[in-house]
């Protein structure tokens, strides 16, 4: 089973396409409205299993202030503005993936902020903080937002926002963190991180996917009968990923020692798009589809740059002798294997 999970994770390249083929297959020869009540569970099941290696407690430290300040105006005040202007650059008649591209940009911040961090050896604490900080904002920030920029043009439902966010985010962090209490209280703190901790990231995997191909099943009609519009969808987000990628890489360069700027670029580059896709699809109800898609394919995009920037980042920031160990911290070992797979192969 673990190895299964493992596979599905290592492969997000390739599995998300694939669920999103089978989606549109299934939702093009088969009446697919029933699978709508997999939403909820699904949303569960890729959020929970997050939550219980997030390091709360790294909020409260003011270690490492500047970085983490800069970190958030960026994700904030920059990017979320730059994602609306494209989205109503290339989309001006669909207010709907518009939406769905702010919420793209508005969830910053991912256990895999932590893991490419750590791979291109930067400050892997920062990061940690980073992470903890950002989730919390843009979960607090993204119905204010989406009201202000959105609101003149979809009704939002921001008490169902609201709900969602309680549910999919706030609720699974509680749970998550008394999980990780329990595990610790009665298997000790040594076993917890070298046996159990890396467990949990896999089985979200399952929900990712599940997501997925809910959102292309209820949503198959309208793409195949335009399967370009997948690729009109690709192009402004691979312009999002490229200015966001630019933007932080200029700001640590000239302002940040290499470590810092490492968890900068990986702090604000990295989206939790798997929350977006969860909000999308319980707040939204039956237009949340088609936000989702947008979503989906950005999981393609953030995974490919952010392995391509690790290729790059010595020639960037220069280079170390060796990474240092910080805390119990450890970037994902399968990460390790999967782009140095992909680096071989292209060098």
């Amino acid at each position: 089973m673990w190895k299964t999970l493992s596979f599905l994770q290592k492969n997000l390249i390739w599995t998300i396409p694939f669920m999103m083929i089978l989606g549109l297959i299934s939702g093009y020869f088969f009446e697919m409205g029933f699978i709508k009540i997999a939403v909820i569970p699904l949303t569960f099941l890729m959020v929970y299993p997050m939550m219980v290696n997030l390091q709360i407690e790294k909020v409260f430290s003011l270690e490492g202030m500047k970085v983490q300040a800069v970190t958030q105006f960026i994700n904030f005040a920059v990017i979320p503005l730059i994602a609306f202007a494209l989205g109503n650059y290339f989309f001006p008649e669909s207010p709907m993936i518009v939406l769905g591209l702010l919420f793209a940009a508005l969830l910053p911040t991912s256990g895999m902020t932590i893991s490419w961090t750590g791979f291109a050896k930067g400050n892997m604490n920062a990061a940690i903080k980073m992470t903890v900080i950002g989730l919390i904002i843009g979960s607090l920030a993204t119905p204010l937002y989406a009201k202000w920029l959105m609101g003149e043009t979809i009704d939002m439902p921001m008490g169902k926002i609201f709900t969602s966010i309680a549910v999919v985010v706030f609720l699974p962090m509680i749970f998550g963190y008394l999980t990780k209490v329990l595990i610790v209280k009665f298997n000790g703190n040594e076993k917890y991180q070298k046996d159990i901790k890396q467990k949990f990231p896999p089985i979200s995997t399952l929900g990712v996917l599940g997501i997925v191909f809910v959102a292309m099943s209820l949503k198959s009609a309208s793409i195949i009968s335009n399967p370009a519009i997948l690729l009109s969808y690709l192009f402004p987000i691979v312009i999002l990923y490229s200015i966001n990628l630019i933007i932080s890489t200029i700001v640590g360069k000239l302002f940040f020692n290499r470590g810092d700027a490492i968890a900068l670029v990986y702090g604000t580059v990295m989206r939790n798009l798997s929350i977006a896709l969860a909000i999308a699809m319980t707040a939204f109800k039956s237009r949340g589809s088609e936000i989702a898609i947008i979503i989906a394919i950005s999981y393609i995009v953030q995974v490919q740059s952010a392995a391509w920037y690790v290729k790059f980042t010595d020639k960037i920031f220069g280079s170390v002798k060796e990474m240092p160990q910080i805390g119990r911290v450890q970037p994902a070992g399968w990460y390790f294997k999967l782009t140095d797979k992909i680096f071989r192969k292209a060098s």
